[in-house]
């Protein structure tokens, strides 16, 4: 679905795919397109009809990458990790692929994408709490093994606030991707509530990080400890899958329709008691 005009914004979607034939051709540039080297086939997202809204305007593709149109550019550098496949750039140009390489139906593309992106984003949060659990063991250890000064770093409050906030960080975490799960499972509405947890986890997971960075000291910087790799890891959490900064649009948004629809904001934060 990533491309390097549009990003976070569906409606500026500038893949094409044309009825021709009894078939399609697509054409387009993606980009970030992670696991691609490699991979067999691909979901390509595209505008089947450019004077529709973005809501009915796009169709998903099936597209095997031996086709003569798939052409993948290159694996594009990052300064995380490297994962499987790579974050790669693709073009497809004059892609032909036959009627029933439509996944779905004609325009069904931006509600199918939206299906899969809200859990998506909680399979992230479950990630990063992980990544987070993990940095947050490494600083316990360090404040209770290391001594500076005649005493070890867990008798120093500076050092006990970090490892409280940190504490309290995922605690939160872990509650909000429990209920926005449990909407999930249960049918409910949960595009405001995993908005919410997309934005918190990222952000909390830089923070939990950083202060196990600062606890380990000049250890930390170094790659003796993997706390450098989840720095530079964390610090992609806050783009991909919608940056934060969208997020918290679509959050107020909601906010401010319920304030407008009942005289109260609760629906629009969890709706809890």
């Amino acid at each position: 679905m990533t491309e390097k005009a549009s990003g976070a914004d569906a409606a500026g979607l500038q893949t094409r795919a044309e009825h021709r034939d009894g078939g399609w051709v697509l054409n387009g540039e993606k980009w970030f397109i992670t696991g691609a080297n490699g991979a067999a086939f691909a979901i390509v997202v595209a505008v089947t009809d450019p004077a529709a809204p973005p809501q009915q305007g796009m169709t998903l593709f099936m597209v095997e990458t031996d086709n003569p149109g798939w052409q993948m550019i290159r694996e594009v550098p990052v300064m995380g990790t490297h994962s499987p496949g790579g974050h790669c750039e693709i073009r497809l140009e004059n892609c032909r692929v036959a009627e029933d390489a439509v996944l779905g139906k004609i325009g069904e593309g931006f509600a199918l994408a939206q299906v899969r992106l809200g859990p998506a984003r909680l399979a992230h949060a479950m990630r990063w709490i992980g990544m987070a659990q993990r940095a947050l063991d490494l600083a316990a250890v360090r404040a209770n093994t290391r001594e500076t000064f005649g005493a070890p770093l867990a008798e120093r409050q500076a050092v006990q606030w970090m490892l409280a906030d940190s504490a309290i960080d995922l605690y939160a975490c872990r509650l909000m991707v429990l209920h926005a799960a449990w909407l999930i499972e249960t049918g409910q509405r949960y595009r405001q509530e995993v908005s919410m947890v997309k934005v918190e986890v990222a952000e909390a997971l830089g923070r939990i990080v950083d202060r196990a960075i600062q606890i380990h000291g000049a250890l930390g910087y170094s790659t003796d400890t993997p706390l450098e790799r989840f720095y530079r890891d964390a610090r992609a959490a806050r783009i991909y899958d919608g940056p934060s900064e969208v997020h918290r649009m679509v959050i107020a948004r909601n906010v401010l329709k319920a304030a407008q629809q009942s005289g109260s904001t609760k629906s629009a934060t969890g709706g809890l008691a």
